[in-house]
């Protein structure tokens, strides 16, 4: 039985650096088989030396069958893309349907939020439950599992006759949806390491983060056809084919001799042994205190934009794709230029460091340090604070799952809950003050922002882990 205490943890599987191979390691390319997408278990395994990263099967292999798992990259890309991409697309397809559902269930607006309130919160909370599952029947199974329950779910929602009926089959839309999200990062961390899963990251942020741009969009077409129904038999037909898709092409990633043996108390201790180690608690909290940066932004700018500076919801719209272009551009910049030649470390900092200065620059305009600004300069500081998410998120999660090969699904399960908790806290702070000012926005992303970087040099200390590293170069 796997030990999950975080000693042992510590000493096996958790290496003192956060930077990545060296300039002079061997590439490090996707485990497994390279026409299943899966892990021979098998295959010879070699053991890093204690406090450094595990050495991969990949080391042992011939070219060719170092070519044929790189053919499979754009393959496996986009089957965990399309399950990380789904929960946004279960989020925001439904947001253009919101009146419609609540003139034709009779129910108060407030009443129809909450459908969307018990998706988020099933997301979270789903987390926890799938990801320490996925540890211990692999990925495959807990992943399948979800998804048929999340087209049975999204199918009822269908033909909810009530309100109170879509918001309970929401939350269990919520709850199995997270199996995608939890599983795709788990099946990151099986596959990748290093440098080589900060690129994948990056590159699933270009996927994922297509999603909440294109969803309002497909659910406004999919309105002009049928009604707000029709949006779930949408969804519920993604789901089908994604289900197929995995049950097809995405095989076993966590060989058998790596997963846990042991029932909720072994879940548990895992999940305090990943708590109980700093270094990851810090990359966590950094990477949802970033997050929330992120939900200040989605839940303020619609009032920002449109009712304190005017601009027309069409314009809304195309800041709002402009922004998210900015994230995507710059996540692949991060993946494709900066990780293997910077440190993750620094390349985090710099991003973190933009994002202070972008929300101080965001306050000192909303209060009227600088005089009257217009709609401009507030959209190109939300621009440029947008953009350094790129770097900010992909780095965090890779850098704290790369600590955790011996509980990748509970790690991504702590991962994904902190951040959707620690921003549904930050989001609601930003209309505290009404809709007529944009102050509390400001204020919720720099202290967000600030704490973030608190965080991570409190917890992190990335200047110690540097320091051993270039100990052990000499």
């Amino acid at each position: 039985m796997p030990d999950s205490g975080g000693s042992r943890a510590q000493r096996e599987h958790i290496p003192t650096s956060g930077t990545g191979p060296g300039p002079d390691s061997a590439p490090l390319t996707p485990h497994g088989d390279a026409g299943a997408l899966s892990v021979d278990p098998g295959a010879p395994q070699v053991t890093a030396p204690a406090g450094l990263p595990a050495a991969t099967e990949a080391d042992g292999r011939t070219a060719p069958a170092v070519k044929a798992a790189r053919r499979t990259g754009f393959l496996v890309t986009m089957v965990l893309g399309g399950l990380t991409a789904l929960p946004p697309l279960s989020m925001d397809m439904y947001l253009p349907a919101l009146p419609a559902v609540t003139d034709s269930l009779a129910a108060p607006a407030a009443t129809i939020q909450l459908t969307l309130t018990a998706c988020l919160a099933g997301m979270a909370l789903g987390q926890l439950v799938v990801g320490p599952m996925s540890d211990r029947w692999g990925r495959r199974r807990p992943l399948l599992l979800g998804m048929v329950v999340y087209v049975i779910a999204t199918a009822i929602c269908a033909l909810a006759p009530s309100a109170e009926l879509l918001i309970g089959f929401r939350l269990l839309q919520g709850l199995a949806g997270a199996a995608g999200i939890v599983i795709a990062r788990a099946v990151v961390r099986d596959l990748y390491d290093g440098v080589e899963m900060a690129r994948f990251f990056s590159t699933l942020m270009l996927i994922s983060g297509v999603a909440p741009i294109i969803a309002p969009l497909i659910g406004g077409q999919v309105m002009r056809f049928t009604d707000w129904r029709g949006i779930f038999v949408v969804l519920t037909g993604v789901g089908i084919v994604l289900t197929l898709v995995v049950w097809k092409w995405l095989h076993e990633t966590l060989p058998p001799g790596s997963r846990h043996t042991g029932g909720v108390g072994e879940a548990l201790r895992t999940m305090r042994g990943l708590l109980a180690d700093r270094v990851f608690t810090g990359y966590m909290v950094t990477g949802g205190l970033a997050f929330a940066v992120l939900f200040a932004y989605i839940s303020a700018s619609p009032f920002v934009v449109q009712e304190i500076y005017g601009a027309s919801p069409q314009t809304f719209s195309l800041l709002f794709g402009l922004n998210s272009i900015g994230l995507i551009a710059v996540g692949q910049i991060n993946g494709k230029l900066l990780v293997g030649r910077i440190s993750l470390d620094k390349v985090l900092g710099f991003g973190l460091t933009v994002i202070v200065l972008a929300a101080v620059a965001l306050l000192l305009m909303t209060t009227g340090v600088f005089g009257e600004v217009g709609l401009v300069p507030v959209a190109a500081g939300l621009f440029v604070l947008m953009s350094a998410m790129g770097v900010a998120m992909p780095n965090t999660n890779a850098q704290a799952l790369m600590r955790t090969k011996h509980a990748a699904g509970s790690a991504s399960a702590l991962l994904g809950t902190s951040s959707f908790l620690i921003g549904a806290i930050a989001s609601p702070l930003v209309g505290i003050a009404g809709e007529g000012t944009a102050v509390p926005m400001a204020v919720v992303q720099l202290v967000c922002a600030v704490a973030a970087v608190g965080c991570f040099l409190g917890l992190c200390r990335p200047w110690q882990r540097a320091g051993k590293e270039a100990l052990q170069v000499q």
